[in-house]
């Protein structure tokens, strides 16, 4: 049976309920309508829409990602996506027709966090350790790395830039490699190399650029102002730039670093940053093999003291003392001259008596070991011994210049430091530049002698530690003259060359008395002692002694030492001058110290023992050889007539109260008994 459809019902009106009227309503009875409708009654909406902007449809963007898989295993193109910003179809105020402005799209810039330093400092370490991480475990994968360490080291936080300056430091010191990189020409560009030789000059380029970078970011913080709060970032900046010339001199732009550090040096405080980049000068010289570092380093302190008209310090002269040609170098130089040695090369056949017979199969094996041997000479990467000898004698000629230069200035703090220098260069020093040292060395004998200390130069210099020591300088005179000579071959230079220095004996005569009642004799640069009341004219300050660390006791003997014991066997003393010395140094030991009265009295030991045949007759008043007296104040040694007295000094001495004076009597006694 069929369903029958249900029968549709009509609503009805509920019925009217009593005093209400059910007839329709009339305009009367209408409520009046709100604000709403009495204005839209007035809109003109046919005319708004003929006026409003048509926007055409948007063009489809079309995606150029590959399609994805869904879940279903189907495929499906990936969406559009516009910087993470999903497009919406419509705006709520498209329907009204205003447009939306710029000005209510945009929004406001947020202002970043302040972040506390010290969480800046730790974020930091974290991000400097990873970046060292990663270019020390392939530094060619990631060369882009090292400007990101740059970057870091840009921060405004002052320890944060520390921190990048040493890490930097570290990482270069760890990839930079065993040889210099040379910059690529415009052929070398053009030419077509291999993947790997290309990838590996990316990575060179790239690692020169960013430590180029890194050197001229320690060059401008190295002149920067210190800070009261912990190390600066200047003294930082210098400590990078020691480490690097120590660890990598090799290395390219070392003259940048060596301008840093020679900055430094050119300044007149001694602090710990001039004390750091001293040593390391000393470092490169002791450590330098092949000679050009240091050929760099004096040439640049060279130029920078002429450029301060040498007024630094004496210890930045002395690092010319540690460079390694003093006990590499056999040539001998001048200020612009060098004696190299000519070759005795043989051309030719040798005589028949110095051939020595060899089978036709050991010709045949020395020619072949002779071709191994030049290939791996060829071969080898070490500098040759020409190549460094070259590079020594450049850098004696700059540094007998300096001393030239100094002497003729005659600068009151780095007289010592050269004369010492001199002494110690005397092997290498050249006859023609011999003489001119001489006549330098008598100029500055001669203002001693005078007491002319340059009292117009001293009035303008400011720094009240410049006061010469004369006498101390006229001792460094003689020992230096005496080094010269010493280092000369007399032998062979007996005729082109007058050695005479009995100028230096005469002045060193006249001085004994003098020294013997210096009461500062023994005391050197270390010693602390008050200064005289009754002498207004010392320092207050006699701690610091600008001319040498060793005691004027100690200079004097080596000077003695050259006169009276010499080297040289050729150097004949005559007894006249030995008779003198032992004669005025017997008396000047009565009023010396107990120390320096010991060393005097031992050599006159070894003296005894040396010339005991020409002074005998001092102690024995029977064999007296001249007539007169003895004049002990005499400005010469030959007229002071020695033996015509005898040394009575030594019957005071026996009862000295220092045991090692009067074993050293008895010494002396027993010498010269001993001829009898």
């Amino acid at each position: 049976m069929a369903k029958v459809p249900a029968i549709k019902r009509r609503k009805l009106t509920p019925p009217t309920s009593e005093g209400e009227d059910s007839s329709p309503s009339t305009l009367d009875h209408v409520p009046e309508p709100n604000a709403f409708f009495t204005q839209a009654a007035r809109w003109n909406l046919e005319q708004e829409y003929e006026t409003r902007p048509r926007k055409g449809k948007k063009k489809e963007k079309e995606s150029s990602r590959l399609p994805i898989k869904t879940a279903d295993g189907l495929l499906q193109q990936a969406p559009v996506e516009v910087a993470g910003v999903t497009e919406v179809e419509g705006s709520d105020l498209d329907w009204s027709g205003v447009e939306e402005t710029e000005g209510e799209v945009e929004e406001k810039p947020t202002p970043k966090p302040k972040i506390p330093a010290r969480q800046q400092i730790l974020e930091a370490k974290e991000e400097l350790a990873r970046i060292a991480g990663i270019l020390n475990e392939d530094p060619e994968e990631n060369a882009g790395a090292f400007k990101v360490l740059a970057n870091i080291g840009q921060s405004e936080n002052t320890t944060v830039k520390k921190l990048a300056l040493a890490a930097q430091l570290a990482i270069f010191k760890d990839v930079i490699p065993g040889y210099r990189i040379r910059p690529l020409s415009e052929e070398g560009m053009g030419t077509k190399v291999s993947r790997e030789v290309r990838k590996l000059r990316a990575y060179e380029q790239s690692l020169v650029g960013s430590y180029q970078a890194y050197i001229r970011e320690l060059s401008n913080l190295a002149s920067s102002k210190t800070s009261k709060d912990g190390p600066s970032l200047a003294s930082v900046a210098i400590a990078c730039a020691c480490g690097l010339l120590k660890a990598v001199p090799h290395f390219n732009f070392r003259g940048e670093l060596l301008k840093i550090l020679a900055a430094k040096l050119s300044t007149r405080k001694v602090d710990d940053d001039f004390v750091k980049c001293r040593e390391t000068i000393e470092t490169v010289f002791r450590d330098d093999e092949d000679g050009t570092p240091s050929l760099d380093a004096v040439s640049l302190l060279t130029k920078m003291m002429k450029s301060r008209s040498y007024r630094v310090d004496e210890s930045v002269l002395n690092t010319f003392l540690h460079l390694r040609l003093l006990s590499e170098f056999s040539w001998k130089a001048s200020q612009n001259h060098i004696d190299r040695p000519e070759r005795d090369e043989f051309r030719g056949k040798k005589p028949k008596e110095q051939r020595v017979f060899r089978t036709k199969k050991e010709r045949k094996t020395m020619k072949e070991r002779k071709i191994i041997e030049k290939e791996m000479v060829q071969a080898d990467a070490s500098v040759s011994h020409e190549e460094r000898d070259r590079m020594q004698s450049e850098t004696l000629k700059l540094v007998f210049v300096t001393y030239f230069r100094i002497l003729k200035m005659r600068s009151p703090n780095l007289m010592g430091a050269v004369l010492e220098g001199l002494a110690r260069y005397a092997h290498l020093i050249n006859q023609d530049f011999f003489g001119d040292l001489l006549e330098a060395l008598k100029d500055l004998i001669g203002h001693a002698e005078t007491g002319d200390d340059l009292a117009e130069e001293e009035e303008e210099e400011e720094d009240a530690e410049t006061t010469r020591n004369l006498t101390r300088e006229a001792l460094l005179c003689i020992i230096t003259a005496f080094a010269l000579l010493e280092g000369q071959d007399v032998a062979k230079a007996k005729a082109s060359l007058s050695l005479d220095l009995g100028f230096f004996i005469t002045h060193l005569y006249r001085t004994l008395h003098a020294l013997s009642l210096n009461p500062d004799i023994e005391l050197s640069s270390k010693s602390l002692h008050l200064r005289d009341p009754n002498d207004p004219s010392e320092p207050a300050l006699t701690t610091k002694n600008k001319i040498n660390v060793q005691t004027t006791t100690v200079l004097l003997l080596r000077s003695l030492s050259s006169v009276l014991v010499p080297q040289l066997a050729a150097r004949a003393v005559p007894p006249l001058r030995i008779a003198a010395f032992a004669k005025q140094l017997m008396g000047s030991s009565l009023h010396m110290p107990e120390k320096s009265c010991v060393a005097i009295i031992g050599l006159l030991g070894k003296v005894t023992k040396t010339h005991e045949k020409k002074i005998a007759g001092l102690w024995n008043t029977e064999e007296r050889r001249g007539d007169g007296t003895f004049d002990p104040v005499c400005a010469e040694i030959e007229g002071s007539n020695p033996f015509a007295a005898t040394v009575w000094e030594g019957e005071l001495l026996r009862k000295h109260f220092c045991p090692g004076v009067r074993d050293g009597v008895k010494v002396m006694e027993k010498n010269i008994i001993g001829l009898r």
